[in-house]
Formats: C-alpha cells, structure tokens, sequence
C-alpha cells in the first residue's frame, strides 16, 4: 500500500443484498421491520440496498431474524 490517494473507480464498492434472502423466504419489508422493531424506511434502505451507514445493530437483528450472517447480505465487488 503506497501512500496514495484511491478514487471510487478504484476501490470498489460493498453491495448489500438481503432482498434475495427476504424473498426466497417469503418474508415482505413490512414484516422484517416489525420483528426487528426497526421503521419500514430503515428496512426499506436495506431491502433495495440503498444503505448509506451500516448499523451494526441492525444487522444483527435481520440476521437473527433472517438465520444468515452478514456474509450473506453483504459483499465486496472489485473494481475490476
């Protein structure tokens, strides 16, 4: 790693995808936000993976309720 100043192009970017799981599940935006007591729009950001900051503790509670890991939901894409 040199001493270098990276732009988005370069470094990638992180992709959130829990509308795979919620669907294969059968499971609407609606029902995950009341059982992880979160409001609808939270659970809507992650739904279309729109998420601007990931809270830690939301993650949790939709892995939980989801029976994933982050590793799951969350993936890192190259910028190549």
């Amino acid at each position: 790693m040199k001493n270098e100043i990276y732009t988005i192009s370069q470094y990638g970017k992180i992709i959130i995808d829990i509308r795979t799981i919620m669907d294969d599940r059968g499971i609407s935006r609606n029902a995950l936000a009341r059982a992880i007591n979160a409001r609808f729009e939270v659970v809507d950001k992650w739904y279309k993976g729109s998420v601007e900051k990931i809270d830690a503790d939301v993650l949790a509670r939709i892995c939980f309720v989801l029976e994933c890991t982050p590793g799951d939901i969350i993936r890192y894409i190259d910028s190549d």
